[in-house]
């Protein structure tokens, strides 16, 4: 990839609509303290392409010519992280500011500052340079653009304003290199076509299902963290078909897709659709999500089915259930590394869903006091509107949950005389005689 590719188009402050009141505080403290020690400092990437799209950018990173040890000198609140890519966090507060230092192409002299592995992924990325090395390093156009602090220019050495506004995503260089480079940028690439509602370049969708086997050399903990973003982005289900539509779903969740292949009467594919489209409902009311229940919908399905193939070889239920949730949990843990934390609110909300169903007043006034209740009756609630659950079980729920404390007693009190699974009626058990 050369270094350099000629002139770039310079847009004056009159030429674009970034005002600095639209900047945060703390990026505008570490542009103007670079600037003021000498130093190229220029707002970059997410932040500079959100900005010129009338959007409230959720963070800003800055690019400089100083190295990350010049900006810790500068900065007391500075941290530096990384090995992979050496970069700086400045704090204020609960705000981070990140500041890359301009990186430059690799070479054979580079020694211990760069890296490489035989299918071209970059392995440590710490060789520098300036704007003009740094710009042919980024992935796509509309992240290539840069906000100069010191003359509140816009600099576009790739056409990223242009393909701003015919909303394409493109690759900056040749897409099966950079792809190569960092197999991750193929999810980027899907996650920014879907949130800017931008057309991804032919020539980038091209290389997506040749190259998605690429990322199954990534780090299970690194694919953790790139599915936060693709499913708790606020574009969940849209995300999802993108990636199935590529091919690049099945290197994340290849049990998921298994079902998937073979779904039947629109189940699993209603049960996932469902729990995307309600994730995505939720942050757009403002509310809180965990990873945790979209991986119970993700994953519920072969979870089921190694259930009850255990109970088929003769596994009592709940040996089976406990089991099942181990192995297939630890199939997906080996593909994204999701914390336990995550993982077992995920195996109690499969473990209590056999118990909102099969209902005593016992059993029932035990799952409502249980932590867990809220989780696993949204689940049950789901897969009743999924066809995958009694509606009329999911409803009792419903209506429990908003009776009085008398009206409890009697709901419970009824639940001898209702109908057990498979049409019986429930025997009340006799109490025994002191």
């Amino acid at each position: 990839m050369p270094a350099r590719r000629g002139a770039p188009r310079i847009y004056t402050r009159g030429e674009h609509n970034i005002s600095r009141k639209m900047i945060s505080p703390s990026a505008l403290k570490v542009l103007y303290r670079l600037d003021g020690a000498g130093f190229r400092a220029c707002l970059v990437g997410g932040g500079v392409r959100d900005l010129l799209l009338g959007r409230e950018p959720k963070d800003f990173d800055v690019a400089t010519d100083a190295s990350p040890d010049q900006v810790r000198e500068l900065f007391r609140n500075c941290r530096l992280i990384g090995r992979r890519f050496r970069l700086a966090h400045v704090r204020f507060g609960p705000e981070i500011i990140e500041v890359a230092t301009f990186r430059a192409a690799h070479d054979d002299d580079d020694g211990d500052h760069a890296e490489m592995s035989d299918e071209g992924r970059i392995l440590r990325d710490n060789v520098y340079g300036d704007i003009e090395d740094d710009v042919w390093r980024r992935d796509f156009t509309v992240n290539g653009l840069y906000y100069d602090i010191h003359d509140f220019s816009v600099i576009d050495y790739v056409g990223g304003v242009e393909d701003l506004e015919q909303g394409v995503l493109r690759v900056i260089g040749d897409p099966e290199q950079r792809f190569r480079e960092d197999p991750v940028r193929m999810l980027r690439a899907v996650r920014f076509a879907v949130k800017l509602g931008f057309n991804l370049d032919e020539a980038c969708t091209r290389h997506l299902p040749q190259l998605g086997s690429l990322l199954d050399a990534i780090s299970p903990a690194r694919l953790f963290d790139e599915a936060l973003k693709l499913f708790h982005g606020g574009y969940a289900l849209q995300t999802f078909e993108a990636l199935r539509h590529h091919h690049l779903f099945e290197h994340l969740f290849p049990l998921t897709e298994v079902a998937l292949s073979h779904e039947h009467e629109g189940f699993p594919a209603t049960l996932v659709g469902r729990a995307l489209d309600n994730t995505d409902q939720r942050i757009a009311d403002g509310k809180s999500v965990t990873p945790a229940f979209l991986l119970a919908a993700l994953l519920w399905d072969a979870f089921e089915e190694r259930r009850q193939e255990l109970e088929a070889d003769g596994m009592p239920p709940m040996e089976a259930l406990g089991l099942a949730a181990d192995q297939v949990i630890a199939r997906q843990v080996a593909r994204l590394a999701v914390p336990r934390r995550f993982t077992q609110i995920t195996r109690d909300i499969w473990s209590m869903q056999p118990r909102l169903v099969d209902l005593s007043p016992k059993r029932a006034r035990r799952a409502f006091e249980n932590p867990r209740f809220r989780a696993a009756y949204d689940f049950l609630k789901l897969r009743a509107e999924a066809g995958d659950a009694d509606a009329e079980c999911a409803e009792w729920w419903t209506d429990f949950q908003d009776a009085s404390d008398a009206e409890r007693e009697e709901m419970l009190g009824a639940l001898d005389e209702r109908p057990a699974p498979g049409g019986q009626k429930r025997r009340r058990r006799r109490k025994r005689r002191p």
